[in-house]
């Protein structure tokens, strides 16, 4: 049973571009079905975090809009702040999924007990992960790597009948 689902950002819940307007002004574009598919997780028990190693308002102002309430931006060691996590949340390796796209996540996808990556990462990243979504970053792939964790949880019939 997956009890929490941590996510990169960069590359994962955006396509990795990131946009700098004539002041400095950093923007990024998220899809709203990962927007949807977390909410999904949370109202199911999943605890949903981010963990990127980009330090950034516009990801934080995300985060704060979907309900997340534990998110760690600009953070260079993520597997540290996984094991901080882990502790404080009183849950092991298998409880958890985590998806990356990149070498800083690497440690981490081989760590915990469900990983996945995007269709768009690297073959070498690929080959170390559980599931590899047929989405691209930032184009719905955290929501089809979510309703793979409520399939393997048992919930996904009863959230779609509840849509019906």
């Amino acid at each position: 049973m997956i009890k929490a689902l941590i996510l990169d950002v960069d590359g994962v819940l955006t396509d990795g571009g990131i946009i700098y307007d004539e002041n400095g002004l950093e923007t990024k574009r998220f899809d709203v079905k990962d927007g949807l598919g977390i909410k999904l997780a949370q109202h199911s028990g999943i605890e949903v975090v981010v963990i990127s190693g980009r330090k950034s308002k516009v990801t934080e102002l995300r985060c704060r809009e979907l309900g997340i309430k534990r998110y760690y931006t600009g953070i260079k060691d993520k597997t540290e702040c996984y094991n901080s996590l882990k502790e404080e949340l009183g849950i092991t390796d298998g409880e958890t999924a985590f998806m990356g796209d990149d070498l800083n996540d690497l440690k981490l996808l081989k760590q915990v007990g469900f990983s996945a990556t995007v269709s768009d990462s690297f073959d070498y990243i690929k080959s170390e992960v559980d599931y590899v979504t047929e989405k691209k970053g930032g184009r719905g792939a955290v929501r089809e790597f979510i309703e793979q964790i409520l399939h393997k949880n048992g919930v996904w019939a009863n959230i779609q009948n509840s849509f019906s």
